[in-house]
């Protein structure tokens, strides 16, 4: 194999590596701000769940203002009845008194509703409260371990560079910009392996001649459909465990 194209598959391979890297790198910020915009979403339901019950709280407490009003009204009336010189005045005072008694049950009924909203809104705070803080600390928590793996992978990064670039520095100026050309217009993959004579790129077959020749690897050699820079890697042999005697003598007595 040409000294080049085995550097180029090296390069590769590392390119590879450091694409999946710098993936993770770009992903973590982006699921950081997702676990944050969750929160914030969280924290203004909270927030709106403790505005409705402080709501609820003064509407009840209004209500129950007005009943004390009305019963000091009745009081009054109740008093006045009895000064009452003609039927009208009596039936006047009665009616007011009526009128009184229906808004204190109004305000009774509306204390009672007021009480029934207010039991699942403070059980909705509470809990909220309670998610709420247990998910600023994973929020942390994951903030944290992405800021070590961001730095870690950071690290890794830079070894890579290095390695590459003690690869790129032993391969042919030529060699490497066609590697280089080829990886950016084949979606990172400028070097492929030519098995049973076809492409394992593209998958389309070389011609016999072709073939023969990349066989030998005296030369970087290009796919003739892809473009690629192709290798051929010999089969493995295979042992069968019977050596060469053993082979000759089964072959000349037949068994």
């Amino acid at each position: 194999m040409v000294a080049d194209v085995k550097f180029l598959i090296q390069v590769q391979d590392i390119d590879k590596r450091i694409d999946e890297v710098q993936r993770e790198v770009s992903a973590l910020p982006k699921h950081i701000a997702e676990i944050e915009k969750a929160l914030v979403s969280h924290v203004r339901k909270l927030e709106a769940d403790r505005a409705a019950l402080v709501a609820n709280q003064k509407d009840r407490k209004k209500v129950e203002a007005e009943t004390p009003a009305h019963e000091q009204k009745i009081a009054k009336l109740k008093t006045q009845m009895l000064e009452a010189k003609t039927n009208e005045q009596f039936r006047a005072f009665q009616s007011e008194i009526e009128f009184c008694e229906k808004e204190i049950r109004k305000a009774e009924d509306r204390i009672l509703e007021l009480m029934g909203q207010s039991e699942p809104l403070e059980q909705n705070v509470q809990a909220a409260e309670k998610a709420l803080e247990t998910e600023k600390k994973q929020v942390e928590a994951e903030k944290q371990e992405a800021r070590e793996r961001s730095a870690a992978d950071q690290k890794v990064l830079a070894e890579l560079k290095a390695q590459r670039q003690q690869l790129i520095s032993q391969v042919k100026p030529k060699s490497y910009t066609a590697y280089e050309r080829i990886r950016k217009k084949r979606r990172g993959i400028g070097v492929a392996e030519a098995v049973d004579e076809t492409c394992t790129a593209c998958h389309l077959a070389l011609r016999p001649q072709f073939s023969q020749d990349l066989r030998k690897g005296d030369e970087v050699m290009f796919c003739e459909s892809c473009g690629r820079i192709l290798y051929y890697s010999p089969a493995p042999i295979v042992f069968d465990g019977v050596g060469p005697e053993q082979s000759s003598e089964t072959a000349s007595t037949g068994k």
